[in-house]
């Protein structure tokens, strides 16, 4: 790694634009000999060469005298590997082809100097509608049949009959695949791990496109750290209507700002991405859905974590407190069958707190689960714990019964051996809640303010198992 300076993956305008933004921001100038770039055509042109948009494709900047062992790591892989150009300092971007230079500009001019795109914006006028009404909270309700229902919800069930018709396998290193809060692979010859997730809750964005941004961007952090993960960087999706609509520009941009806003607060840069504009119907939009894919870093195999409770008397603790927010949530949509009011409240550097115990929690190896607080709230994370080894749990909070379902953020469930109780109680502070044991009852009990709800694992993980199969029959 001490090799590689600096890395860019080629996406749109390939690369031209690849090869621009690493000498913008190294303040460099580079030279590229286009007769050395691998072409899969013969007699290409310059101009198809540096604006291909072939894929598969990394630029990679290495220390002068390394070419050779890095091109023998590649090759050790299976992969290509050439050198296509140097660094120099005078801040020009030249091309040569047969011997012939075919470009000289100042490279600022393909990019921080590159005309900045402006169209009219406008805030939808549902953002201010929505921002008027009052919080949206359910009444009274049986919780048991409705976790069991949230259980069947499309967007909760269980995924297995989806993700086991492709192989996830990589070259048999996945540690942990799909199912969990993300998936790891091992990377040979070290005793490191990368792990892997994707998340985006559009309901969210529909409701506040910032809020919405920081959310997406936060949830994937949180899906790494539950693994064991230090989060490192982001690749983003953008998926949104017609830009050139100003409320559909409004939404691009203002979601944006909240994915920068979240990036810079968890330490994730923006590494790639890619844009699919236009997504309408008969003038009517898709939800804003920016769906933010996160790698993190493991540092040692020990700390490799599931979302599944491990053992019967373990301790189970809530990091982060729980408020009635139930506006864009799971509960709000199947009750009412509509979303809207105002998006909950969300602090990052609260996110960034909460994160960094559950985090440490499991380096010192006194976590032994964790799983992230989503989709569904407590009850769901809770019922997803207790799915993989079916094992039950009893669990007090004082709250009332319908605060299961309640979506606020920055939240986990993590489990610890008692043995382990008081350093991790040491570590987490406040901040972290003890709610109950697991069990080996085979049921998962919820000792509320107002009830005591008692729903079997075996009847709820098979509904939540069926219902996708059910769906597509």
């Amino acid at each position: 790694a001490e090799k590689i300076i600096g890395i860019q993956d080629m996406g749109a305008a390939g690369l031209v634009s690849s090869s621009a933004e690493m000498a913008s921001k190294a303040g460099s100038g580079l030279i590229l000999y286009l007769d050395d770039v691998p072409q899969r055509e013969t007699n290409m042109t310059p101009y198809e060469m540096m604006l291909s948009e072939s894929q598969e494709r990394m630029l990679i900047c290495v220390k002068k005298g390394h070419e050779a062992e890095v091109e023998a790591l590649f090759l050790q892989y299976e992969l290509d590997a050439v050198v296509i150009g140097e660094v120099t300092d005078d801040g020009n971007y030249r091309l040569f082809h047969q011997g012939v230079e075919v470009a000289n500009l100042p490279v600022d001019a393909l990019a921080e100097d590159a005309p900045t795109y402006y169209k009219d914006m406008a805030e939808p006028e549902r953002i201010a509608r929505f921002h008027g009404m009052a919080d949206f909270e359910p009444e009274a309700v049986s919780a048991d049949a409705l976790l069991l229902q949230l259980l069947q919800q499309p967007t909760i069930a269980s995924k297995r009959s989806i993700f086991e018709t492709y192989d996830s396998q990589v070259r048999t290193n996945t540690v942990v695949g799909p199912g969990s809060d993300a998936a790891v692979v091992r990377i040979k010859g070290t005793n490191k791990a990368l792990a892997m997730t994707t998340d985006c809750n559009a309901r969210y964005l529909y409701l506040d496109p910032e809020v919405g941004g920081q959310i997406a961007v936060a949830e994937a952090a949180r899906n790494i750290v539950a693994s064991g993960g230090k989060p490192l960087a982001i690749t983003d999706c953008l998926n949104f209507g017609s830009p050139d609509k100003p409320e559909g520009f409004w939404e691009l941009a203002t979601a944006a700002d909240g994915i920068s806003a979240a990036c810079t607060a968890l330490g994730t840069p923006v590494i790639s991405g890619n844009v699919s504009l236009y997504n309408e119907t008969n003038g009517q939009s898709v939800y804003p859905t920016p769906v933010i894919g996160m790698v993190g870093l493991i540092e040692d195999l020990a700390h490799i974590t599931t979302q599944a409770f491990k053992q019967a008397e373990d301790l189970i603790y809530v990091i982060g407190e729980t408020q009635p927010d139930f506006n864009g949530s799971e509960v709000q949509k199947l009750l009412t069958h509509d979303i809207a009011g105002k998006l909950m409240a969300f602090d990052l550097s609260i996110e960034k707190k909460h994160q960094d115990c559950v985090l440490r929690g499991i380096q010192a190896g006194v976590i032994n689960s964790a799983h992230d607080c989503a989709e569904g709230g407590l009850a769901v994370a809770l019922a997803e714990a207790a799915f993989d080894g079916e094992f039950g749990f009893e669990a007090a909070f004082d709250m009332p019964a319908t605060w299961l379902f309640a979506e606020t953020q920055s939240r986990f469930v993590v489990s610890v051996a008692k043995e382990n109780q008081a350093a991790f109680e040491a570590l987490a502070g406040n901040i972290a809640r003890h709610v109950g044991q697991v069990t080996t009852t085979g049921d998962m009990i919820f000792r509320m303010q107002d009830d005591t709800v008692i729903v079997p694992v075996k009847e709820a993980k098979a509904k939540w198992e069926d219902a996708i199969p059910c769906l597509m029959k």
